[in-house]
């Protein structure tokens, strides 16, 4: 039940994080690049979503190992 939750507040958060960074995207970046710029600014969202991933991955890693 515990792994439930956990999940269940995980993709909470990792839904609340897509938000953040779509706004970031296309609040910051898409003026900067150009407002036909759908193409780049999915690839720097994506870029950064599997930044957030790897980053997270690695740390959770660590602390599963020190453990």
């Amino acid at each position: 039940m515990l792994t439930l939750a956990t999940s269940g507040l995980g993709l909470v958060a990792a839904l609340a994080w897509n938000e953040l960074i779509k706004e970031v995207v296309s609040g910051y970046i898409k003026p900067i690049v150009g407002g036909n710029s759908g193409a780049i600014s999915l690839l720097i969202y994506a870029v950064l979503i599997t930044l957030l991933a790897v980053f997270i991955t690695y740390s959770l890693t660590k602390l599963v190992r020190k453990s």
